[in-house]
Order: structure tokens, then sequence, then C-alpha cells
């Protein structure tokens, strides 16, 4: 859970949809403490993924271009 999550941002390329919701999975186990979901949380949880792919998919389409590539 310590790995980081990848830069989407200039992909080429774009980053795809499955790559966006990998990252905000990633993002809010990391953010909840959540290596394994409960099942008692996993509504919210799931909610909450759906959240941030969206936000990060609206933040990504209006990000203008890069000027260079991201690292890899």
């Amino acid at each position: 859970m310590c790995r980081n999550i990848t830069e989407l941002r200039g992909l080429q390329p774009p980053a795809t949809a499955e790559e966006i919701e990998a990252a905000a999975r990633q993002y809010v186990r990391k953010v909840s403490g959540l290596s394994k979901v409960p099942a008692s949380v996993h509504d919210a949880f799931e909610a909450a993924v759906r959240e941030v792919t969206l936000t990060t998919t609206q933040l990504l389409d209006q990000l203008p271009a890069r000027r260079q590539p991201p690292p890899t």
C-alpha cells in the first residue's frame, strides 16, 4: 500500500478510465487505511472511489496540455 500513484496527466495515449479508477481506488485505500475492505463499509468505500474517479476525470479534462511528458 506504499506504492506511488502513477501521474496520469500528459500520458500518451491519455490515461484510460481503468487507470483513473485504479488510481482513485489506491488513493481511497491509502487515506482510509484499508487494504481489505470489510463488507460493513463496502458501499461507502465504492462510493468514495466513484467520486474520486469522477473528480479526477474532470480535473484531467480541464488541465492544459503538459509541456513535457511525465517521468516514467
